[in-house]
């Protein structure tokens, strides 16, 4: 199974990179619902979540949590969402979602579409903060 985001983890396809350990990564998503939508995505390719070994998973909600608390100082938001769906890609994965409102995390809203330059700003505020 090779996904997108094997890709991504390889290198072959380029990603706004928030963060990156040996075994997970977390990259702006390429079409968010608002800015700062970040996904958390373990690098062992494992379709679905709950089907991780058990360290494995503990390991990958623990990055997740790091990341969600920079994204809360970055972006200007009341709460960070997240959200385990899992249909879109055959890869576990977390998404992050800077939340003002329950609105913003309805995954049927129109996704932002981002320039080079809001993506660059937005991954930097996200690394900075």
């Amino acid at each position: 199974m090779s996904s997108i985001f094997s890709k991504i983890i390889s290198g072959e396809i380029p990603s706004y990179k928030i963060a990156e350990d040996d075994k997970h990564i977390a990259f702006l998503d390429a079409m968010p619902l608002v800015k700062g939508h970040t996904l958390v995505v373990p690098k062992k390719e494992t379709d679905l979540i709950f089907d991780l070994e058990s360290e494995d998973y503990k390991e990958l909600w623990a990055f997740t949590q790091d990341i969600a608390k920079q994204i809360k100082k970055a972006i200007q938001c009341k709460r960070v969402g997240v959200a385990v769906v899992g249909l879109e890609v055959p890869h576990a994965h977390i998404h992050l979602i800077p939340l003002n409102n329950v609105d913003e995390m309805n995954f049927k809203n129109i996704r932002l579409i981002l320039s080079p330059e809001e993506y660059k700003e937005i991954q930097e505020s996200i690394i900075n903060a």
